[in-house]
């Protein structure tokens, strides 16, 4: 039996405003932020733009004052990780899991083999819970984030060798 379509009038949705849009993109490029949402009347608009190199933080100063007593570190760390081929990094603002659920055991391991698309962490945002995949096959050299830690967009997660 075929369905009757149907025959209420359609919701009226307030026009977007696409100068209000280029706007908001100009002020995403002006303030070095990776998004920005409003809403008004009823109406919400997200902008976002997709980075693909990850964006240096400002040191902290604890982190830049280091006693000329102490030795240097080893040369690999002090390499900016962003700089490294094999760097994965968040795609976007939540909380970083290391493992499918709390408790269990991380999806994978200083020192351990991923293969490509094998999932490395869940980020949770706005209540859905999203898996990283591993951009390439190799080993996890570096890992940056702590289970439930939160992470920006662009921060670095780990690194793959």
């Amino acid at each position: 039996m075929a369905r009757k379509p149907d025959s209420r009038p359609a919701a009226k949705m307030p026009a977007i405003d696409r100068d209000a849009i280029r706007e908001l993109a100009k002020l995403l490029d002006e303030t070095g932020l990776s998004e920005i949402e409003i809403q008004q009347a009823g109406v919400s608009v997200r902008v976002a733009r997709n980075l693909n190199s990850f964006a240096p933080r400002a040191a902290s100063l604890e982190a830049s004052a280091v006693s000329a007593a102490e030795p240097a570190p080893p040369p690999a760390l002090t390499a900016e990780p962003s700089q490294h081929p094999g760097i994965v990094i968040s795609p976007m603002v939540g909380t970083a899991y290391l493992g499918p659920s709390p408790g269990a055991r991380p999806f994978v391991e200083l020192g351990g083999q991923v293969k490509a698309g094998e999932t490395l962490i869940i980020i949770e945002a706005m209540k859905t819970m999203n898996q990283i995949p591993a951009p390439r096959a190799g080993t996890v050299s570096q890992i940056f984030v702590e289970d439930g830690q939160p992470v920006e967009y662009g921060e670095p997660l780990m690194i793959i060798e």
